[in-house]
């Protein structure tokens, strides 16, 4: 099944067609507004207005999975988005990424970009790892998504070339963005 084949409600309920990001390079990730890593949509948004105009989307969809970091309602989450980030890139109706519910979009992009780890030279990689090894164990296991803020890049012809973890930065994903562009 091709990334393009999935659609999906916008966060203000339009249906939208990920069919329409053909020729794009995306960026997927899966957010939330009370998370440590919340503060990783400012860079979103840098990368976001830096490339928009060659060809760069990111698209986020909120997610309550993890500790319930996402507990607002569709209209909250555009809003704390807004107001505390400045995000204009594309978000997206809460929806599940993991699990026996995760959105079919997730499951592929597991399955094309399997789980490597997480960073453990990375201080927030340790603090993570740490976290799910005594609270979630079964969270570590096989390639499902492990916590927010996990981005998968894909390219203009909507392959999934990466997958990056929460501890990856947004920015250190740039060079990554421009190679594709």
């Amino acid at each position: 099944m091709s990334i393009y084949d999935f659609e999906f409600n916008s966060i203000d309920g339009e249906k939208v067609s990920l069919d329409q990001y053909k020729g794009k390079v995306l960026v997927i990730v899966n957010t939330a507004s009370k998370c440590g890593f919340t503060p990783q949509y400012a860079d979103l948004e840098k990368l976001y207005k830096k490339y928009k105009d060659k060809g760069l989307e990111i698209l986020g969809f909120p997610c309550n999975q993890f500790a319930e970091q996402e507990p607002g309602n569709n209209q909250e989450v555009k809003s704390f988005c807004e107001l505390n980030y400045g995000v204009t890139f594309p978000m997206f109706e809460k929806i599940d990424v993991r699990g026996k519910d995760a959105h079919p979009l997730f499951k592929n992009l597991v399955e094309k970009a399997p789980y490597k780890g997480l960073d453990l030279n990375h201080p927030s990689g340790k603090i993570l790892y740490s976290f799910l090894s005594e609270k979630l164990p079964e969270y570590l296991v096989g390639d499902s998504i492990k916590w927010n803020f996990t981005k998968f890049l894909i390219d203009k012809e909507g392959n999934v070339v990466n997958r990056f973890e929460p501890t990856t930065e947004p920015m250190d994903m740039e060079k990554h963005i421009e190679e594709l562009l």
